[in-house]
């Protein structure tokens, strides 16, 4: 039985996501209008992404961007490209869904944000502390922003200092957060304080025991205090 649009996006709000693909893949997109069929892939596209089939979401995102049929939706697809494309360690790519969206007059920390991490990723310190602090410019409070600008300035060695300080308020808004308590002990290390690192890194480990940069972290601060 042809699935129907109306109930694959119901499921989807109901957060019924795997029940939500099966729902949108069943439906007849020769029987849908243009708009009618990006809708059809927009939600195909983010659903994907939802349940971590990113090459299956880039798909069906891509599609709405070249229909260019509704602009929100086609920024929107624009932001979830550029996280795929930042995950999967192609940040060229990423940068370049980004750039789109500044072109187009948006402007946001998280999008700013992203742009810092696909520069990290190429190795672009300066780039990366400068569209971090441009995110922070926008929303002081945006914890993404605070830990990925402190992780940059301590790891690049550009300004350590300041880098714990930032690393510090991104735990103390989410002190739960494993990425931010892995940044917090990083950032005493590089500053020089291996028992404060030790308990942050600790930490970051029994939260998210499989994470492999808090595991080289940790690898790294055992071997310089053992020396």
């Amino acid at each position: 039985m042809a699935g129907t649009l109306q109930e694959g996006i119901r499921l989807f709000h109901l957060k019924r996501f795997e029940m939500a693909v099966e729902e949108l893949l069943r439906v007849n997109i020769g029987t849908l209008d243009k708009e009618a069929a990006s809708e059809l892939n927009y939600y195909l596209g983010l659903v994907f992404t939802k349940v971590g089939r990113l090459e299956d979401a880039l798909l069906y995102l891509e599609q709405v961007v070249t229909a260019n049929v509704q602009p929100l939706k086609v920024r929107q697809c624009r932001m979830t490209l550029a996280y795929i494309y930042a995950v999967t360690k192609r940040p060229e790519m990423a940068e370049f869904e980004l750039q789109k969206v500044v072109e187009g007059g948006y402007e946001s920390a998280l999008l700013y944000s992203t742009l810092a991490y696909a520069a990290w990723q190429q190795k672009q310190g300066q780039k990366a502390a400068d569209l971090y602090q441009k995110a922070l410019n926008l929303d002081d409070k945006n914890t993404t922003a605070l830990n990925g600008l402190g992780f940059v300035l301590v790891d690049s060695g550009i300004d350590p200092a300041r880098g714990l300080q930032l690393c510090q308020q991104a735990v103390d808004k989410n002190p739960q957060n494993p990425a931010y308590l892995d940044s917090l002990g990083w950032a005493f290390f590089k500053n020089g304080n291996k028992q404060e690192a030790t308990n942050y890194l600790q930490k970051a480990g029994s939260l998210a025991p499989q994470e492999r940069e808090i595991r080289r972290h940790i690898r790294l601060l055992s071997g310089a205090s053992e020396s």
